[in-house]
Protein backbone atom coordinates (compact mmCIF):
# COMPACT_ATOMS: atom_id res chain seq x y z
CA UNK A 1 0.00 0.00 0.00
CA UNK A 2 2.59 2.50 -0.97
CA UNK A 3 1.88 6.50 0.75
CA UNK A 4 3.37 9.63 -0.37
CA UNK A 5 4.96 11.44 2.39
CA UNK A 6 3.74 15.10 2.57
CA UNK A 7 6.75 17.58 4.00
CA UNK A 8 5.26 20.46 3.59
CA UNK A 9 3.10 21.00 6.65
CA UNK A 10 2.25 24.38 8.39
CA UNK A 11 3.62 24.61 11.73
CA UNK A 12 0.16 23.49 14.51
CA UNK A 13 -0.91 25.94 17.35
CA UNK A 14 0.60 23.09 19.08
CA UNK A 15 2.48 20.41 18.66
CA UNK A 16 0.52 17.06 19.44
CA UNK A 17 2.01 13.74 20.70
CA UNK A 18 -0.62 11.41 19.48
CA UNK A 19 -0.75 7.69 19.58
CA UNK A 20 -3.08 5.63 17.01
CA UNK A 21 -4.15 2.25 18.54
CA UNK A 22 -5.72 -0.59 16.12
CA UNK A 23 -4.24 -3.88 15.00
CA UNK A 24 -4.39 -3.11 11.18
CA UNK A 25 -1.94 0.00 10.16
CA UNK A 26 0.55 0.42 7.15
CA UNK A 27 1.05 -1.45 5.16
CA UNK A 28 -1.94 -3.69 5.64
CA UNK A 29 -4.49 -3.53 2.85
CA UNK A 30 -7.60 -3.71 5.21
CA UNK A 31 -10.30 -0.83 5.00
CA UNK A 32 -9.16 0.38 8.84
CA UNK A 33 -5.42 -0.11 8.27
CA UNK A 34 -6.04 2.13 5.28
CA UNK A 35 -7.83 5.11 7.13
CA UNK A 36 -5.68 4.42 9.95
CA UNK A 37 -2.69 5.39 8.01
CA UNK A 38 -4.18 8.00 6.04
CA UNK A 39 -5.34 9.67 9.40
CA UNK A 40 -1.27 9.04 10.38
CA UNK A 41 0.01 11.16 7.25
CA UNK A 42 -2.39 13.69 7.85
CA UNK A 43 -1.74 14.13 11.21
CA UNK A 44 1.91 14.78 10.58
CA UNK A 45 1.37 17.08 7.79
CA UNK A 46 -0.51 18.88 10.47
CA UNK A 47 2.46 19.16 12.19
CA UNK A 48 2.01 16.50 15.23
CA UNK A 49 4.07 13.73 16.67
CA UNK A 50 2.61 10.76 15.75
CA UNK A 51 3.08 7.25 17.20
CA UNK A 52 1.20 3.78 15.87
CA UNK A 53 1.12 0.71 17.91
CA UNK A 54 -0.44 -1.93 15.52
CA UNK A 55 -0.19 -5.71 15.02
CA UNK A 56 3.51 -7.18 13.11
CA UNK A 57 0.90 -9.67 11.54
CA UNK A 58 -1.49 -9.05 8.31
CA UNK A 59 -5.26 -8.89 9.82
CA UNK A 60 -6.46 -11.12 6.72
CA UNK A 61 -3.25 -13.32 6.25
CA UNK A 62 -1.06 -13.98 9.60
CA UNK A 63 1.69 -15.82 7.67
CA UNK A 64 2.38 -11.76 6.44
CA UNK A 65 5.03 -10.10 8.59
CA UNK A 66 5.83 -6.91 9.49
CA UNK A 67 8.77 -5.21 11.05
CA UNK A 68 8.49 -5.34 14.70
CA UNK A 69 9.67 -1.59 14.66
CA UNK A 70 9.76 1.32 11.97
CA UNK A 71 10.21 4.79 11.60
CA UNK A 72 8.24 5.68 7.97
CA UNK A 73 6.81 8.84 6.54
CA UNK A 74 7.75 10.64 10.58
CA UNK A 75 5.54 8.02 12.03
CA UNK A 76 6.98 5.77 14.44
CA UNK A 77 5.48 2.48 14.23
CA UNK A 78 5.49 -0.36 17.34
CA UNK A 79 4.25 -3.91 15.54
CA UNK A 80 3.20 -6.59 18.67
CA UNK A 81 3.48 -9.54 17.60
CA UNK A 82 0.49 -12.41 18.21
CA UNK A 83 0.42 -16.27 17.48
CA UNK A 84 -1.58 -15.25 14.23
CA UNK A 85 -3.96 -18.03 15.16
CA UNK A 86 -6.62 -17.45 12.40
CA UNK A 87 -10.21 -16.62 12.51
CA UNK A 88 -11.49 -20.30 11.99
CA UNK A 89 -12.34 -20.28 15.79
CA UNK A 90 -13.54 -18.34 18.46
CA UNK A 91 -10.79 -19.57 20.76
CA UNK A 92 -8.06 -18.14 18.51
CA UNK A 93 -9.69 -14.96 17.90
CA UNK A 94 -9.44 -14.84 21.63
CA UNK A 95 -5.99 -15.46 21.96
CA UNK A 96 -4.66 -13.43 19.36
CA UNK A 97 -6.70 -10.48 20.94
CA UNK A 98 -5.91 -11.17 24.23
CA UNK A 99 -1.99 -11.24 23.37
CA UNK A 100 -2.57 -8.25 21.39
CA UNK A 101 -3.57 -6.32 24.17
CA UNK A 102 -0.85 -7.81 26.84
CA UNK A 103 1.75 -7.03 24.52
CA UNK A 104 0.19 -3.42 23.49
CA UNK A 105 0.19 -2.85 27.35
CA UNK A 106 3.70 -3.38 27.83
CA UNK A 107 4.71 -1.03 25.09
CA UNK A 108 2.61 1.69 26.39
CA UNK A 109 3.75 1.51 29.69
CA UNK A 110 7.17 2.32 28.04
CA UNK A 111 6.02 4.72 25.92
CA UNK A 112 4.80 7.03 28.17
CA UNK A 113 2.14 9.64 27.85
CA UNK A 114 0.35 10.75 25.04
CA UNK A 115 -1.80 14.06 24.14
CA UNK A 116 -4.43 11.92 22.52
CA UNK A 117 -4.78 8.36 22.22
CA UNK A 118 -7.08 7.36 18.79
CA UNK A 119 -8.39 4.24 19.54
CA UNK A 120 -10.16 2.30 16.48
CA UNK A 121 -11.56 -1.09 17.33
CA UNK A 122 -9.49 -3.59 16.51
CA UNK A 123 -9.08 -6.31 18.68
CA UNK A 124 -12.63 -5.27 20.39
CA UNK A 125 -12.85 -2.81 23.02
CA UNK A 126 -9.34 -1.49 22.38
CA UNK A 127 -10.39 1.93 23.73
CA UNK A 128 -10.62 0.42 26.98
CA UNK A 129 -6.82 -0.19 27.55
CA UNK A 130 -6.47 3.55 25.78
CA UNK A 131 -8.65 4.57 28.36
CA UNK A 132 -6.49 2.93 31.10
CA UNK A 133 -3.30 4.32 29.83
CA UNK A 134 -4.77 7.61 29.80
CA UNK A 135 -5.58 7.35 33.50
CA UNK A 136 -2.54 5.97 34.70
CA UNK A 137 -0.62 9.06 32.20
CA UNK A 138 -2.43 11.54 31.22
CA UNK A 139 -4.31 12.58 28.09
CA UNK A 140 -7.37 12.65 25.65
CA UNK A 141 -8.92 9.66 24.19
CA UNK A 142 -10.76 9.58 20.90
CA UNK A 143 -12.86 6.41 19.94
CA UNK A 144 -13.09 6.01 16.07
CA UNK A 145 -15.72 3.46 16.33
CA UNK A 146 -15.60 1.74 13.10
CA UNK A 147 -17.52 -1.35 14.48
CA UNK A 148 -19.38 -1.35 17.83
CA UNK A 149 -18.87 -4.46 20.13
CA UNK A 150 -20.00 -6.21 21.96
CA UNK A 151 -23.20 -5.18 19.90
CA UNK A 152 -22.43 -6.64 16.92
CA UNK A 153 -21.03 -9.98 18.35
CA UNK A 154 -24.84 -10.27 19.92
CA UNK A 155 -25.62 -9.74 16.61
CA UNK A 156 -24.08 -12.07 14.54
CA UNK A 157 -25.02 -14.54 17.69
CA UNK A 158 -20.97 -15.29 18.63
CA UNK A 159 -22.29 -13.61 22.22
CA UNK A 160 -25.59 -14.46 24.17
CA UNK A 161 -26.78 -10.97 25.59
CA UNK A 162 -27.11 -11.16 28.81
CA UNK A 163 -24.68 -14.01 29.61
CA UNK A 164 -21.62 -12.71 31.65
CA UNK A 165 -19.10 -12.27 28.79
CA UNK A 166 -21.69 -9.91 27.26
CA UNK A 167 -22.45 -8.26 30.24
CA UNK A 168 -18.51 -7.48 31.13
CA UNK A 169 -18.00 -5.87 28.04
CA UNK A 170 -20.91 -3.76 27.68
CA UNK A 171 -19.77 -2.28 30.94
CA UNK A 172 -15.97 -2.30 29.48
CA UNK A 173 -17.80 -0.70 26.53
CA UNK A 174 -20.02 1.87 28.87
CA UNK A 175 -17.00 2.85 31.32
CA UNK A 176 -14.40 3.89 27.86
CA UNK A 177 -17.04 5.55 26.11
CA UNK A 178 -18.03 7.57 29.19
CA UNK A 179 -14.27 9.03 29.89
CA UNK A 180 -13.74 9.75 25.92
CA UNK A 181 -12.87 13.31 25.06
CA UNK A 182 -14.74 12.91 22.04
CA UNK A 183 -16.12 10.03 20.08
CA UNK A 184 -16.38 9.15 16.31
CA UNK A 185 -19.26 7.59 15.07
CA UNK A 186 -20.01 6.71 11.33
CA UNK A 187 -23.34 7.56 10.90
CA UNK A 188 -26.60 8.87 12.00
CA UNK A 189 -27.96 5.22 12.56
CA UNK A 190 -24.32 4.33 14.60
CA UNK A 191 -24.66 7.99 16.78
CA UNK A 192 -28.17 7.05 17.70
CA UNK A 193 -26.96 4.06 19.44
CA UNK A 194 -24.63 5.42 20.98
CA UNK A 195 -26.76 8.18 22.49
CA UNK A 196 -28.48 5.55 23.82
CA UNK A 197 -25.84 3.55 25.31
CA UNK A 198 -25.90 7.46 27.65
CA UNK A 199 -23.26 9.31 25.16
CA UNK A 200 -23.31 13.00 25.09
CA UNK A 201 -24.45 14.52 21.61
CA UNK A 202 -21.43 17.21 22.44
CA UNK A 203 -19.18 14.22 22.76
CA UNK A 204 -20.43 12.91 19.13
CA UNK A 205 -18.48 13.40 15.85
CA UNK A 206 -20.33 11.92 13.18
CA UNK A 207 -18.44 11.76 9.86
CA UNK A 208 -18.10 8.57 7.29
CA UNK A 209 -14.83 6.66 6.77
CA UNK A 210 -13.66 8.90 3.79
CA UNK A 211 -13.39 7.59 0.00
CA UNK A 212 -9.49 7.02 -0.75
CA UNK A 213 -9.77 9.91 -3.43
CA UNK A 214 -5.70 10.04 -3.31
CA UNK A 215 -6.05 6.46 -5.10
CA UNK A 216 -9.19 5.83 -6.54
CA UNK A 217 -10.34 7.66 -10.11
CA UNK A 218 -11.70 6.16 -13.27
CA UNK A 219 -9.85 4.08 -14.99
CA UNK A 220 -9.95 3.01 -18.15
CA UNK A 221 -6.45 1.88 -18.91
CA UNK A 222 -6.32 -0.06 -15.95
CA UNK A 223 -9.61 -1.63 -16.01
CA UNK A 224 -9.57 -3.05 -19.21
CA UNK A 225 -6.13 -4.52 -18.30
CA UNK A 226 -7.59 -6.18 -15.21
CA UNK A 227 -10.19 -7.46 -17.11
CA UNK A 228 -7.89 -9.25 -19.59
CA UNK A 229 -6.34 -10.90 -16.77
CA UNK A 230 -8.52 -12.17 -14.83
CA UNK A 231 -10.77 -13.29 -18.13
CA UNK A 232 -13.09 -10.92 -18.02
CA UNK A 233 -12.88 -9.32 -21.60
CA UNK A 234 -17.02 -8.91 -22.83
CA UNK A 235 -18.53 -10.00 -19.46
CA UNK A 236 -20.90 -7.50 -17.27
CA UNK A 237 -18.56 -7.65 -14.12
CA UNK A 238 -20.53 -7.74 -10.81
CA UNK A 239 -18.19 -6.95 -8.08
CA UNK A 240 -18.65 -7.39 -4.48
CA UNK A 241 -14.72 -5.50 -3.17
CA UNK A 242 -14.22 -5.49 1.00
CA UNK A 243 -14.83 -6.86 4.09
CA UNK A 244 -16.77 -10.62 3.61
CA UNK A 245 -18.05 -10.42 6.86
CA UNK A 246 -21.07 -11.71 8.56
CA UNK A 247 -22.15 -8.18 9.01
CA UNK A 248 -22.66 -8.00 5.50
CA UNK A 249 -24.73 -11.28 4.53
CA UNK A 250 -23.99 -13.00 0.87
CA UNK A 251 -26.37 -15.85 1.17
CA UNK A 252 -28.65 -14.14 -1.42
CA UNK A 253 -26.04 -12.92 -3.71
CA UNK A 254 -24.95 -16.29 -4.15
CA UNK A 255 -28.25 -17.73 -4.65
CA UNK A 256 -29.11 -15.47 -7.29
CA UNK A 257 -25.70 -16.03 -8.94
CA UNK A 258 -26.74 -19.91 -9.28
CA UNK A 259 -29.77 -18.75 -10.23
CA UNK A 260 -27.80 -17.18 -13.03
CA UNK A 261 -25.38 -19.94 -14.29
CA UNK A 262 -26.32 -19.97 -17.35
CA UNK A 263 -26.25 -16.46 -18.14
CA UNK A 264 -23.99 -15.54 -21.29
CA UNK A 265 -22.56 -12.81 -19.74
CA UNK A 266 -23.00 -11.81 -16.09
CA UNK A 267 -19.71 -12.49 -14.30
CA UNK A 268 -19.69 -12.43 -10.21
CA UNK A 269 -16.49 -11.56 -8.76
CA UNK A 270 -15.59 -11.37 -5.31
CA UNK A 271 -12.67 -9.24 -3.94
CA UNK A 272 -11.31 -8.80 -0.70
CA UNK A 273 -10.40 -11.32 2.52
CA UNK A 274 -12.71 -11.90 5.92
CA UNK A 275 -14.58 -14.90 7.69
CA UNK A 276 -16.92 -15.14 5.10
CA UNK A 277 -14.49 -15.09 1.92
CA UNK A 278 -13.36 -18.84 1.69
CA UNK A 279 -17.31 -19.29 2.13
CA UNK A 280 -17.80 -17.48 -1.39
CA UNK A 281 -15.28 -19.78 -2.82
CA UNK A 282 -16.41 -23.39 -1.25
CA UNK A 283 -20.46 -22.33 -2.71
CA UNK A 284 -18.67 -21.53 -6.22
CA UNK A 285 -16.74 -24.81 -6.28
CA UNK A 286 -19.62 -26.66 -4.74
CA UNK A 287 -22.23 -25.86 -7.65
CA UNK A 288 -19.12 -25.70 -10.31
CA UNK A 289 -19.67 -21.94 -11.07
CA UNK A 290 -18.21 -20.46 -13.78
CA UNK A 291 -18.89 -17.50 -13.78
CA UNK A 292 -17.78 -16.62 -10.07
CA UNK A 293 -14.57 -15.17 -9.49
CA UNK A 294 -12.64 -14.83 -5.94
CA UNK A 295 -9.85 -12.77 -5.91
CA UNK A 296 -7.79 -11.55 -2.73
CA UNK A 297 -7.87 -7.65 -1.55
CA UNK A 298 -5.81 -5.43 -4.21
CA UNK A 299 -3.08 -3.25 -3.43
CA UNK A 300 -3.78 0.35 -2.88
CA UNK A 301 -2.01 1.13 -6.22
CA UNK A 302 -4.09 -1.17 -7.53
CA UNK A 303 -7.36 0.05 -6.10
CA UNK A 304 -8.44 2.19 -8.99
CA UNK A 305 -8.10 -0.47 -11.64
CA UNK A 306 -10.08 -3.33 -9.90
CA UNK A 307 -12.28 -1.34 -8.85
CA UNK A 308 -12.83 0.28 -12.13
CA UNK A 309 -13.21 -3.13 -13.81
CA UNK A 310 -16.92 -3.32 -12.67
CA UNK A 311 -20.11 -3.23 -14.60
CA UNK A 312 -22.17 -3.16 -11.31
CA UNK A 313 -21.16 -2.70 -7.55
CA UNK A 314 -22.50 -4.58 -4.88
CA UNK A 315 -22.96 -3.55 -1.94
CA UNK A 316 -24.46 -5.30 1.34
CA UNK A 317 -25.64 -4.34 4.68
CA UNK A 318 -27.20 -6.93 7.36
CA UNK A 319 -30.25 -5.69 8.98
CA UNK A 320 -28.96 -6.78 12.45
CA UNK A 321 -26.06 -4.58 12.41
CA UNK A 322 -27.30 -0.97 11.32
CA UNK A 323 -25.88 1.14 13.19
CA UNK A 324 -22.63 -1.27 14.83
CA UNK A 325 -21.00 -1.42 10.76
CA UNK A 326 -20.45 1.52 8.44
CA UNK A 327 -20.58 0.50 4.44
CA UNK A 328 -17.63 2.54 3.85
CA UNK A 329 -16.78 0.56 0.41
CA UNK A 330 -19.49 2.61 -1.23
CA UNK A 331 -17.51 5.74 -1.08
CA UNK A 332 -15.00 4.39 -3.75
CA UNK A 333 -17.80 3.26 -5.76
CA UNK A 334 -19.22 6.79 -5.53
CA UNK A 335 -15.72 8.58 -6.30
CA UNK A 336 -15.54 6.37 -9.62
CA UNK A 337 -19.42 7.36 -10.42
CA UNK A 338 -20.39 3.46 -11.01
CA UNK A 339 -23.51 2.15 -10.76
CA UNK A 340 -24.35 -0.28 -7.73
CA UNK A 341 -26.66 -2.28 -6.35
CA UNK A 342 -27.33 -1.67 -2.36
CA UNK A 343 -28.86 -4.65 -0.38
CA UNK A 344 -30.20 -4.30 2.70
CA UNK A 345 -33.22 -3.26 4.79
CA UNK A 346 -35.06 0.11 4.37
CA UNK A 347 -33.44 1.92 7.10
CA UNK A 348 -29.79 1.99 6.83
CA UNK A 349 -27.29 4.39 5.48
CA UNK A 350 -27.49 2.63 2.03
CA UNK A 351 -30.63 3.73 1.46
CA UNK A 352 -29.87 7.02 2.54
CA UNK A 353 -27.12 7.58 -0.34
CA UNK A 354 -29.19 6.16 -3.23
CA UNK A 355 -32.41 8.53 -1.91
CA UNK A 356 -29.90 11.21 -3.59
CA UNK A 357 -29.37 9.50 -6.47
CA UNK A 358 -32.34 10.37 -9.04
CA UNK A 359 -30.99 8.02 -11.93
CA UNK A 360 -31.84 4.65 -10.64
CA UNK A 361 -29.64 2.76 -12.79
CA UNK A 362 -26.72 4.11 -10.85
CA UNK A 363 -28.08 3.11 -7.54
CA UNK A 364 -30.82 0.23 -7.77
CA UNK A 365 -31.66 -1.16 -4.30
CA UNK A 366 -32.04 -5.30 -3.21
CA UNK A 367 -33.22 -6.89 -0.03
CA UNK A 368 -31.94 -9.64 1.56
CA UNK A 369 -33.90 -12.80 0.58
CA UNK A 370 -35.32 -11.70 -2.46
CA UNK A 371 -33.70 -13.98 -4.48
CA UNK A 372 -36.06 -13.62 -7.62
CA UNK A 373 -35.61 -9.99 -7.14
CA UNK A 374 -31.84 -9.70 -7.36
CA UNK A 375 -32.03 -11.84 -10.25
CA UNK A 376 -34.30 -9.29 -12.02
CA UNK A 377 -32.18 -6.78 -10.77
CA UNK A 378 -29.11 -8.11 -12.79
CA UNK A 379 -30.35 -9.01 -15.19
CA UNK A 380 -31.62 -5.95 -16.20
CA UNK A 381 -28.61 -3.69 -15.02
CA UNK A 382 -26.88 -6.06 -18.14
CA UNK A 383 -29.61 -5.74 -20.38
CA UNK A 384 -28.72 -1.58 -19.86
CA UNK A 385 -24.81 -2.86 -19.77
CA UNK A 386 -21.90 -0.66 -18.67
CA UNK A 387 -22.60 2.99 -17.97
CA UNK A 388 -20.72 5.76 -18.02
CA UNK A 389 -19.20 7.70 -14.57
CA UNK A 390 -22.25 9.03 -13.82
CA UNK A 391 -21.62 12.89 -12.68
CA UNK A 392 -24.06 12.78 -10.13
CA UNK A 393 -22.91 10.48 -8.01
CA UNK A 394 -19.20 12.02 -7.95
CA UNK A 395 -20.94 15.08 -6.76
CA UNK A 396 -22.24 13.03 -3.63
CA UNK A 397 -18.77 11.34 -3.34
CA UNK A 398 -17.29 14.64 -2.74
CA UNK A 399 -19.18 15.03 0.50
CA UNK A 400 -17.13 12.29 1.76
CA UNK A 401 -14.14 12.64 0.05
CA UNK A 402 -10.62 12.26 1.88
CA UNK A 403 -9.66 16.03 1.13
CA UNK A 404 -12.79 16.90 3.06
CA UNK A 405 -13.54 14.53 5.90
CA UNK A 406 -9.97 14.08 7.04
CA UNK A 407 -9.16 17.45 8.34
CA UNK A 408 -12.41 17.56 10.54
CA UNK A 409 -11.34 14.51 11.80
CA UNK A 410 -7.45 16.07 12.21
CA UNK A 411 -9.78 19.17 14.13
CA UNK A 412 -11.40 16.69 16.73
CA UNK A 413 -8.12 15.28 17.37
CA UNK A 414 -6.16 18.71 17.87
CA UNK A 415 -9.69 20.24 20.20
CA UNK A 416 -9.54 16.95 22.23
CA UNK A 417 -5.52 17.25 22.84
CA UNK A 418 -5.91 20.79 23.89
CA UNK A 419 -4.77 22.42 20.09
CA UNK A 420 -6.38 25.16 18.22
CA UNK A 421 -7.98 23.46 15.09
CA UNK A 422 -6.50 24.38 11.80
CA UNK A 423 -9.80 24.72 10.10
CA UNK A 424 -11.85 27.19 12.73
Amino acid sequence: MPQECNKNAPPPSRKLRVLLLNQCFYPDSVSTAQHLTDLALGLVAAGHEVVAVCSSRGYDDPKRRFSVQEDWCGIAIHRIWTPGLGKSARWRRFVDFASFWLSATWILLRLGRFDVTVCLTSPPLISTLGQVMARLQGGAVVPWVMDLNPDEAVAAGWLREGALPERVMSALQRWSFGQAARIVALDRFMAKRLRAKGVPQDVLHIDAPWSHDDAVHWDVPGRDAFRAQHGLTGKFVVMYSGNHSPCHPLDSVLEAALQLRAHPTLHFLFVGGGSEHGKVRAFAQKHALKQVTCLPYQPKDHLAASLSAADLHLVVMGAPFVGMVHPCKVYNILTLGLPFLAIGPEECHLVDLAARLPDTRYARIGRHGDVAGLVQALEEAAVVGPLPPSPQSQALAAEFSQSRLRPRLIDVIAEAGGAKPAMN
